[in-house]
């Protein structure tokens, strides 16, 4: 699927050379995250958590700005130094730019604080830049007002502290911290309102990727949380023809949950029983050989078993739909001769 949606967005000239080349990464596992919310809700924090655990590559405003050497760099900065809002543009290319490194590419990448509006977010999508996962911090704008003014940062690791909230046990960090360049409570409210006006329209193109956590909690409980999603898979939207088979012992509930599971995902419900009785009842010609020993209640042979059900799910509704089997296989040799006939259920 990622493959997929790569050769969609970049189009290549070779697609199959470009196939060839993105299975040799072998990166579709490496984290894309997004995490976003309002000023002082924490996002620094868990971006650099995250970073340590999954060993991602930060990126963030501020590590685009002084930390890297990118070609655009120099362009951003001038806008800083006239205090000048840097286009959306220039920060899409920017990211884009950084991200293309190949330590993004292999390790992953971890984006803080971006995109903040409904524009951002279609000019990263414009560029092949797709999270897997965006992870948006909430809580009253009381809380994060208060938690500005306590906000302390160490300017040797970057790392952000709080008077009251989150205070570093060692001293030598304790007395290296300073305070940041503080928003006033009026530019704070500014802020806030200005982050509560853009953010529907971002919410809207990431919902579907999109969890929000309440980040006025313990941080070591936000964080349990941030880590538990990012390591969800998200449902493929592959093609996908399910092959499910139910074991138990008898009574344990077999046949009706496979009664269930077809009618709410329309697949052929199969018993290996019943399909015994239904090929005897049609006089089929391995019904034919089969009629002698249920009629005597002698156990079927495997062989005459498997032949009649490669045929029941090899038929069109079977291969179109999927299926969900019970009552066999009832042993090893049997589930041995079930992978045999290339029935592999998933």
């Amino acid at each position: 699927q990622n493959m997929l949606e790569e050769l969609l967005i970049h189009k290549p000239d070779d697609p199959i050379q470009y196939m060839i080349n993105h299975l040799k990464q072998n990166n579709d596992d490496a984290p894309r995250i997004c995490v976003l919310g309002p000023p002082a809700s924490g996002k620094t924090t868990v971006a650099m958590w995250l970073c340590k655990h999954l060993d991602a590559i930060r990126i963030s405003q501020e590590t685009l700005l002084f930390r890297e050497i990118l070609a655009l760099t120099k362009e951003a900065k001038a806008y800083k130094e006239r205090k000048q809002k840097i286009p959306n543009a220039l920060w899409a290319n920017l990211i884009q730019e950084r991200l293309s490194n190949v330590d993004c590419i292999k390790q992953g990448w971890i984006l803080e604080g971006f995109p903040e509006n409904q524009e951002q977010a279609w000019m990263l999508q414009s560029s092949g830049i797709i999270p897997r996962h965006v992870v948006v911090l909430y809580a009253p704008d009381t809380v994060l007002i208060e938690r500005n003014s306590g906000k302390r940062l160490d300017p040797f690791t970057a790392e952000v502290y709080h008077t009251t909230f989150d205070w570093p046990s060692d001293p030598l960090v304790q007395q290296r911290l300073v305070k940041p360049e503080d928003l006033s409570e009026q530019e704070m409210s500014t802020k806030l309102l200005e982050y509560h006006r853009s953010f529907p329209g971002v919410f809207q193109i990431y919902q579907k990727i999109l969890k929000s956590i309440n980040a006025d909690q313990p941080c070591m409980d936000v964080l349990s949380q941030v880590l538990t999603y990012v390591q969800t898979r998200h449902r493929s939207a592959a093609p996908f023809t399910p092959r499910i088979l139910f074991c138990g012992p008898p009574g344990s509930g077999k046949s009706l949950q496979a009664a269930l599971i077809a009618q709410k995902y329309g697949v052929v419900n199969i018993c290996c029983g019943q399909l015994l009785k239904e090929a005897v009842a049609e006089k089929t010609k391995l019904g034919e050989l089969v009629k002698p020993y249920i009629d005597n209640g002698y156990p079927v042979p495997d062989n005459l078993v498997m032949k009649i059900l490669a045929e029941r799910l090899n038929a069109l509704d079977c291969m179109t739909n999927g299926w969900v089997l019970y009552g066999f296989p009832r042993d090893i040799e049997q589930g041995e001769q079930l992978q045999k006939s290339c029935i592999v259920p998933n």
